[in-house]
């Protein structure tokens, strides 16, 4: 114990060593730190997780050494460094035990900065480790990050722009070698084969590292049970023939849908009909004419919530347009489809046949109780109606237990509009102190956006106002 100037023992300098240091610096176990681990390897990088792992705990390791061991581990496998910890599984666990006052470790050493941290996650989430006490390590400081210190912050700034960059750059180079794969090569590029096509053996790839340990290429070709159906569907298509009557055809001749084809690749289908999204989407599939084609969709990153930055982006898939698409310029693989017999079918519009006379007056206003659905108009017993088939459709057989179609006639609604419309408004169109014709009632709703939900169950009108009017129509 050290002594004061006049020879009486500093009491409380005693206690104050004993009681210092960072609280991150907590000793445990005869003066050791516990240390846990955090790493990060990405799929997209065509690493292997174990190699990964195991370098980059040799590394925590190696910076902890004489400092204390690691007790506890977590590390994320297949999510982008571009996720938030939160939205990470095993960062979120490792967040998740910070908040334990028993969490059973007092620090935590990264294997890699840049994986672990990217853009300005660090500085987000360094009030929070500061916050719970724990310190935190990475190699290129060769200790603890110290936010106080003007040079750990800028040098943790800049690896998370590092990293930043390198996601960039990774996806740069990608999609610039797969559309030159595409376009000068007609490569395939993975993925599940179209319908109606295999794949087979494209021979040895042309990286010799890769050849050398086996990998080959692969390529498509028609597949004799599947490849007559697609023919089958564009013929359908360019002799008229909506995607409902196509789908329909498909099913009563009980055609195994492409689930059922391939459950293999698609375990998320029930495989037991054919659907009409379907139908269209091989109608619109250019591969089918022999060429490749590639990056007909792309992924936007979108903010989750542009009040809160921190919570990141999330990936939305949306379809590009053809001028945006990698095509080869020769044929990969053999058409199913003529080039000109597809571009023929992208201009197919099967318009409804309207009969001359037939007019529907409430059509787009009416919605079903039952299940929230626009009405269709309907022509019923030489007069106009209104029914609802609750998302059956001419494609698909009806199941049993389906609810009963809901039908209304146009009159019934057109003679208790008016009274319906004194009570949405006192200012009544048409003229003074007389209430509007139907034709004026219907006008009024269609002017102020106003749609009526139709009860098959009790015959009643519900407008979609706040106070919710309710008319009877029975």
């Amino acid at each position: 114990m050290s002594a004061a100037p006049d020879g009486i023992p500093d009491v409380l300098a005693g206690w104050v060593r004993e009681r210092g240091g960072h609280v991150s610096e907590v000793a445990s176990e005869g003066g050791a730190l516990r240390f846990a681990f955090y790493g990060r390897v990405s799929t997209e990088d065509h690493q292997d997780p174990a190699t990964s792992r195991a370098w980059q705990v040799l590394q925590a390791e190696s910076l902890v050494s004489g400092h204390g061991r690691i007790v506890a581990e977590f590390f994320d496998i297949g999510h982008s460094r571009a996720l938030p910890w939160a939205r990470r599984p095993e960062a979120g666990a490792l967040l998740a035990a910070l908040t334990d006052p028993d969490r059973g470790f007092d620090a935590i050493v990264i294997g890699s900065s840049e994986r672990a941290f990217h853009g300005n996650q660090f500085s987000v989430m360094a009030p929070l480790f500061e916050h719970y006490g724990v310190g935190v390590w990475i190699p290129e400081l060769g200790g603890c990050v110290d936010p106080k210190i003007a040079g750990h912050e800028e040098l943790m700034v800049l690896l998370g722009i590092l990293a930043k960059r390198e996601v960039t750059r990774a996806r740069i180079r990608v999609r610039s070698a797969m559309t030159v794969q595409t376009r000068d090569q007609g490569r395939y590029l993975g993925g599940r084969p179209p319908y109606g096509y295999r794949l087979v053996d494209a021979g040895p790839h042309p990286n010799r590292s890769f050849a050398r340990r086996g990998v080959r290429l692969r390529r498509l070709d028609t597949d004799p049970h599947t490849g007559p159906i697609v023919r089958w569907i564009f013929s359908q298509r360019l002799a008229g023939h909506s995607h409902a009557r196509i789908t329909r055809a498909l099913n009563d001749t009980q055609v195994p849908p492409p689930s059922a084809a391939d459950p293999d690749r698609n375990p998320h289908r029930d495989g037991r009909h054919w659907q009409v999204p379907t139908v269209r989407a091989i109608l619109a599939n250019p591969r089918y004419t022999g060429r490749q084609v590639w990056n007909r969709q792309r992924t936007d990153h979108e903010l989750i919530d542009p009040d809160n930055t921190t919570l990141g982006h999330r990936d939305i898939m949306r379809w590009n347009t053809p001028e945006d698409w990698a095509i080869s310029r020769k044929q990969a693989h053999p058409a199913l489809v003529s080039e000109t017999d597809f571009v023929a079918t992208q201009h197919i519009r099967v318009t409804r046949q309207v009969t001359p006379g037939r007019t529907y007056q409430l059509a787009g206003i009416l919605h079903c109780g039952l299940c929230s659905r626009r009405m269709d108009s309907h022509w019923t017993h030489q007069r106009p109606g209104y029914r609802c088939r609750h998302g059956h459709n001419s494609a698909t057989t009806p199941q049993p237990d389906r609810p009963h179609n809901a039908y209304v006639r146009e009159d019934l609604i057109l003679a208790h509009l008016p009274a319906l419309v004194v009570r949405l408004t006192a200012a009544v169109e048409g003229a003074a102190g007389e209430p509007p014709s139907a034709l004026e009632a219907v006008e009024h709703l269609r002017a102020r956006g106003i749609t009526l939900t139709y009860d098959a169950a009790v015959r009643v009108l519900t407008a979609d106002t706040e106070r919710a009017e309710r008319i009877l129509i029975g």
